[in-house]
């Protein structure tokens, strides 16, 4: 929606205006549109950015309520609309002209890929995971890449509990605290 590109377009403006080193990077991208958008304003703004997809491609885990027992109950894995392809994404980045080098696809589970991206530094990290452990994996795995100066939008915070709980748990056990 609207406030959420709005919210997308002030983050990169306030990056690049004030020189915050990194890429940006959105897990859980479903049809790719905030990544589409964020690709347009960086290509106009500060075209060296990459821009990072990271998703399954394959709809969301089955909840592993054994490690993660704030996810019970979500079935959201079993919602055949979340199970976008990376080619249908691709396609998407395509039709306006957007998929180039500056555009890389992280394809797998959470859990799996984003251990091991080759991600140095992030000035705007967008996770939209819908559940406890997707939360948790992106902020893990990418808050320490995080740039002074840049943003985390926790896209689910106010409508999942699962994924409010993941960041309070990570704040607290980080002593996060501003």
């Amino acid at each position: 929606g609207t406030k959420r590109l709005n919210n997308i377009q002030f983050c990169i403006e306030s990056v690049v205006q004030n020189n915050v080193e990194g890429d940006f990077i959105e897990t859980g991208v479903w049809r790719g549109g905030a990544c589409i958008f964020a690709k347009s304003l960086f290509n106009i703004l500060d075209p060296k950015r990459t821009v990072w997809v990271a998703d399954s491609f394959e709809g969301l885990p089955k909840p592993n309520t054994a490690l993660y027992p704030a996810d019970a109950g979500d079935d959201l894995y079993s919602l055949e609309q979340l199970r976008i392809s990376v080619e249908q994404v691709q396609d998407n980045f395509k039709r306006f002209n957007l998929l180039d080098d500056k555009v890389k696809i992280l394809k797998g589970w959470f859990k799996d890929t984003l251990p091991k991206a080759p991600i140095d530094k992030l000035s705007i990290i967008r996770l939209d995971g819908d559940m406890y452990e997707s939360t948790m994996d992106g902020l893990v795995n990418l808050y320490h890449k995080l740039s002074p100066g840049g943003f985390i939008i926790i896209d689910d915070y106010g409508t999942i509990p699962a994924c409010k709980k993941a960041v309070h748990d990570f704040r607290e056990k980080n002593g996060i605290t501003e």
